[in-house]
């Protein structure tokens, strides 16, 4: 949506043809990008607060959530072809637990400074984050694990092209641009 009100290439059609922020930056600059991490982050934020601010049992906000990641990845306007969820997953596990975002965030951008791939430090955080949400969560602990470690392995499996492109050293880095869908 942000590369079509801002008159870019459509995302899904250049770089890696994925629509979320990492080829968005690519195809179309720092600014489009922020707008649309902020947009897929708010997708999984806003529903969780919600649910959260209703009198609802724990398993409707780790259902909430996981709905939220469901229809980023799988979107009915754009015949489920969607973006790989890690933004929209992040949103999710910050409404619940900020202190769990935050080291998320922490584990992302440090395996991204290091290692300059934005996948990799997806999967690192993706990996990560069944464990420092229920070692940062008292309550709902097994409810909370299974959902974030189902949240975990949608995001890995959306991610097996990079983990392939990664093992092969054909990955591209933070801050490529983009040439043409792979």
């Amino acid at each position: 949506m942000v590369s079509r009100l801002w008159g870019l290439p459509d995302p899904r059609k250049a770089g890696s043809g994925n629509p979320g922020a990492t080829n968005v930056l690519r195809v179309g600059g720092k600014k489009a990008a922020i707008i649309t991490l902020l947009g897929d982050m708010l997708k999984g934020f806003l529903p969780v607060m919600v649910a959260e601010w209703l009198p609802v049992p724990a398993l409707v906000v780790a259902l909430v959530g996981f709905a939220a990641l469901l229809g980023h990845v799988y979107p009915v306007f754009f015949r489920f072809r969607g973006g790989k969820g890690v933004a929209t997953a992040f949103g999710v596990l910050t409404a619940i637990s900020p202190l769990t975002g935050a080291g998320l965030l922490g584990i992302w951008l440090l395996v991204a400074l290091l290692f300059r791939y934005s996948s990799l430090a997806a999967l690192a955080a993706a990996v990560a984050a069944p464990f420092l949400l229920v070692a940062v969560v008292p309550s709902h602990r097994l409810l909370f694990f299974v959902t974030t470690l189902a949240m975990s392995l949608l995001l890995l499996w959306r991610h097996r092209r990079n983990i392939q492109n990664l093992l092969a050293g054909k990955e591209t880095k933070i801050g490529a641009k983009a040439e043409k869908a792979q």
